[in-house]
């Protein structure tokens, strides 16, 4: 009986199934092992044994109901049942019509629902349905032709089928790279065109991805035959070159490699495995890709120094004193500890090398430190970024498995030294990153370790090579970025900003000359620098802690003077401040008018703040309206800055009568509480004392005297507690006109140990225990109390009537 000739009911038992949808006329099997699809192929009697077959939306659904199932399905005859050992049962279908599931009735022990009949929408036999027929035709026969997974017995058959239903049904049941939705897609889809289309689509896919896997198969069966031909001719040319005596190319170069591996002085270690590697170079032939790999192998081996230094003549302390007082002005502790290390290296030359870390703002002058460092031991200089760092293997290397793979820089670093023993910057090392390629600075502590670096094992080279013999030295702005582990490893030297008088000193002795000669002028004959010229351009056109933005201005003015000489305008160039003015323009930072304008006003005070590239103040500003108990901190500040600003309106609160202020201002006032340069983020309890300041100027009407700064922790009950970063903060404040500073008692240490007498040259310094002796440094006095009068307290101000908003 035919498949038109069977009656569907309208009830049918549903068996649902995963990634797979059957088509009306295909032939399925199918196993079953689920409970209810068990106990539904046990309640089928007789010789029509009708079901319906659904596909399931999730096939990790276990017990689908109606939601998990698809709508559309196909009525199936079983026919063959195989039971399997294990309990499951293959069962053999036939796919007979489309059916519409209406409705679930039930549920238990299988699912039984309402279909009805989905007809096929074919539409009258015109020429665009035979032209889609026929198209759909050839394109499955030539994907069959080219498909080594589809039997050439489904070309006869699709040629055989004139009905369009039909032949759409029979492609998409046979054709394996449809995906599951859409096959799901093309039973739901009543209309035959529709169908016959998106076979189309699907069949012209699926043949260009065959083609183009036909083509990539013959390219690879070429290379591989004539990879085979070039094999067989070179064996047959080594055979030759045998029987006539001579040697061939390739034996002549391992011959050479052997005899530069012997004369390398490296480890024993790491012969035998250049041996062993060589052992295997000789079996190749020079077409090959792996030849490649293991002679570039090779020759790193035996560029690298293993046993060659930097030379054995005798250390010159007195020397290498004069070079590093040549190169640098001050730095007398980096100094100190280079004369340190060569003495005992005089008297121990087995010595490990130390690792130093230099640790300051930019432009101090820590690379060209490093330089004059090599100079003076008498060894290579060799220095890598860290900067933005994020791989490992930039450190260790990649290993050979890899196309194209290299050492990291610390042995490419070490074969363009051509020593072992050469001076090794690592500059900026607390801007290396981390991200899933790994962490470079934990592959740095190796390196950094000199109870490791003895064996540093690279993962190009596979073998230990010594590094104890280097030394390093590291280089950062901020230490805190820099994991502690490899911050223990490292012997950190601070190297703070220069005075006024420190740079112009540097100036007359580095800097100038080296400009001077690097735009081809002859000091003293085309141009001269007055000391009063470079203090104006200190003043009023760099605000840094080093030296930089310096020599760039001072680059500016003898570029001026270069283009004046090369027009035939002569004469020599005297650098006065007027000068200055007219070569570089409006001065770019008036710090102390700028401090004495701002401070006019009560609320305001000036703090001391230390950052990466140096110390410099901030304002701190502090205003009331009429509201009351809100308190607004604005600034991009930090939880740390915002716990001191809380903490500096208690104390205000609590000791308010002292200062003859209202104590209740927060009742009926809002006070606000702004740092400046808002976009820069700003933390730390350091500026407790300068928060009270303006606190306390704002509700008792006294302006901070000009040209005071501060610095110190603030408690609750009034202690003045130390800070850190007291030289760099010293240091800022002059730079910026400020004429006291105000810092804790605690810290008198750091100012006497760090701070040499002619760096405090027109800085008063007041030592301070608690904030009431801050307070008497910091505010001007009353007018009242000035002019012998009574001191009154604000006049209270009018709360809102009620109903109206404060104002915020």
């Amino acid at each position: 009986m035919s498949e038109k000739n069977i009656s569907i009911p309208n009830e049918l038992p549903i068996l649902p199934v995963r990634e797979i949808v059957l088509f009306p006329g295909g032939v399925q099997p199918l196993t079953v092992g689920r409970e209810g699809s068990l106990a539904l192929l046990n309640s089928l009697h007789g010789d029509e044994k009708l079901l319906g077959i659904v596909a399931q939306h999730d096939p990790r659904v276990e017990e689908p109901a109606a939601a998990d199932l698809h709508t559309v399905g196909t009525a199936a005859k079983i026919h063959k049942l195989v039971k399997m050992p294990n309990g499951n049962v293959v069962v053999f279908l036939e796919g007979l019509q489309r059916i519409r599931v209406l409705e679930l009735i039930s549920f238990r022990p299988f699912l039984t629902a309402r279909v009805e009949i989905q007809a096929d929408l074919v539409g009258p036999q015109d020429a665009e349905l035979s032209a889609l027929e026929r198209n759909a035709r050839e394109l499955f026969r030539d994907v069959v032709a080219r498909s080594p997974q589809l039997s050439d017995d489904l070309q006869t058959a699709a040629l055989n089928i004139d009905d369009p239903v039909r032949l759409a049904d029979f492609i998409a049941a046979n054709l394996p790279s449809l995906p599951t939705l859409l096959r799901q897609e093309l039973l739901e889809t009543a209309d035959v065109r529709r169908r016959l289309e998106t076979l189309i689509r699907e069949l012209s896919k699926e043949l260009e991805v065959l083609e183009l896997r036909s083509k990539i198969q013959e390219q690879v069966q070429e290379q591989v035959s004539q990879s085979q031909r070039e094999y067989l001719l070179r064996e047959q040319l080594k055979a030759i070159h045998k029987e006539l005596g001579e040697s061939d190319d390739g034996q002549a170069e391992v011959d050479e490699l052997r005899e530069k591996l012997e004369k390398s002085g490296m480890s024993a270690e790491a012969l035998k495995e250049c041996e062993r590697e060589l052992k295997r170079l000789s079996k190749m032939t020079p077409a090959s890709a792996e030849y490649m790999v293991a002679r570039t192998y090779l020759e790193w081996m035996i560029s690298l120094p293993w046993a060659k230094s930097s030379g054995t003549e005798e250390i010159d302390i007195a020397k290498g004193q004069q070079i590093l007082n040549e190169d640098h002005y001050d730095l007398e502790k980096v100094k100190e500890r280079i004369l340190d290390y060569l003495a005992v290296k005089k008297l121990q030359p087995g010595m490990k090398g130390p690792i130093l870390c230099f640790l300051g703002p930019p432009g101090v002058g820590k690379t060209s430190l490093g330089k004059s460092i090599a100079r003076a031991l008498g060894r290579k200089f060799v220095r890598i970024s860290m900067g933005g760092m994020h791989d490992e293997a930039e450190i260790r290397g990649h290993r050979r498995t890899y196309i194209g793979a290299l050492p990291g820089q610390i042995i490419q670093g070490i074969r363009r030294a051509e020593t072992n023993d050469p001076v090794f910057m690592l500059d900026e090392v607390d801007k290396l990153g981390r991200d899933f390629r790994g962490d470079p600075s934990a592959a740095l502590m190796e390196v950094l370790d000199p109870e490791q670096n003895t064996s540093f094992r690279d993962h190009y080279l596979d073998v230990p090579f010594d590094l104890s013999k280097v030394l390093f030295i590291a280089t950062a702005n901020v230490i805190d970025p820099v994991p502690e582990p490899l911050r223990d490893r490292m012997e950190i030297i601070e190297l703070a900003g220069y005075t006024e008088i420190e740079k112009i000193h540097i100036a007359n002795k580095y800097l100038v000359p080296k400009q001077v000669k690097e735009h081809g002028l002859k000091l003293d004959e085309q141009v001269e620098f007055t000391d009063d010229g470079l203090r104006e351009i200190i003043h009023s056109y760099t605000r840094e802690a080093g030296v930089r933005n310096l020599e760039r201005e001072i680059a500016t003015l003898i570029r001026k003077q270069a283009r004046r000489i090369a027009e035939g305008q002569m004469a020599k160039l005297v650098v006065t401040p007027e000068m200055v003015h007219e070569a570089l323009g409006v001065p770019k930072y008036r710090a102390e008018r700028e401090v004495e304008e701002r401070v006019k006003k009560p609320g305001v005070s000036v703090g001391l703040v230390w950052t990466p590239v140096g110390g410099d103040i901030v304002f701190i500003e502090a205003s009331r309206m009429r509201g009351g108990k809100q308190f607004t901190m604005t600034g991009h500040l930090g939880e740390v800055m915002q716990e001191s600003m809380t903490a500096a309106l208690t104390w205000v609160r609590a000791n308010a009568e002292r200062y003859d202020i209202d104590p209740d201002f927060f009742r009926k006032q809002d006070i606000h509480i702004h740092v400046p340069s808002g976009a820069v983020p700003k933390d730390g309890p350091s500026a407790g004392v300068a928060m009270v300041t303006a606190l306390v100027s704002l509700l008792s009407g006294r302006p901070v005297r000009p040209r005071v700064a501060m610095t110190g922790e603030l408690s609750l009950t009034g202690v003045v507690l130390p800070v850190g970063g007291i030289k760099e903060k010293v240091l800022g404040a002059k730079r910026a006109g400020i004429r006291e500073v105000i810092l804790p008692a605690e810290n008198e240490p750091n100012v006497t140990e760090d701070l040499q007498p002619h760096m405090l040259d027109g800085v008063q310094i007041h030592y301070v225990s608690t904030v009431d002796q801050a307070l008497e440094f910091a505010l001007s006095k009353p007018a009242a109390a000035a002019a012998g009068l009574k001191t009154e307290p604000l006049p209270p101000v009018t709360p809102a009537p009620a109903g109206v908003p404060p104002i915020h």
